[in-house]
């Protein structure tokens, strides 16, 4: 995974940062997403960075009562600074669709599957 903090020409770490902040930071990261890797992997799908993060975008608008379009994840995604293209984001919705993993609703927006939320709780 890319680290915009780390250098990329060899040159040593900046000064005030250690190996051990960063190893921790992308620990704290990957134990927040276990849960959404671990659905990926039960619905056979490799784990990817733009999956991860629509999939968590979904979640928390579920939580927050909303529904998201394309546009709407798009949206929030670039809020959040991940740098996707529509696109993209549109591709990865099709292809979590296809899979089972969320739903297309008849309002257009996305919501994930009953049995993707059951496997997040763990039923």
């Amino acid at each position: 995974m890319y680290n915009s903090q780390l250098p990329t020409d060899g040159s040593h770490a900046p000064k005030g940062t250690t190996m051990n902040s960063v190893v921790f930071e992308q620990g704290t990261e990957r134990h927040g997403n276990e849960r959404i890797r671990f659905l990926l992997k039960s619905f056979g799908l490799r784990t990817s960075l733009i999956r991860l993060k629509v999939i968590d975008a979904l979640l928390v608008a579920a939580e927050s009562e909303r529904s998201l379009g394309v546009r709407g994840v798009h949206t929030q995604l670039l809020d959040l600074d991940i740098p996707l293209s529509f696109l993209s984001v549109r591709e990865v919705l099709k292809r979590l669709c296809s899979e089972g993993v969320i739903t297309l609703n008849p309002d257009k927006s996305y919501s994930l599957h009953p049995q993707a939320l059951a496997t997040l709780h763990g039923e």
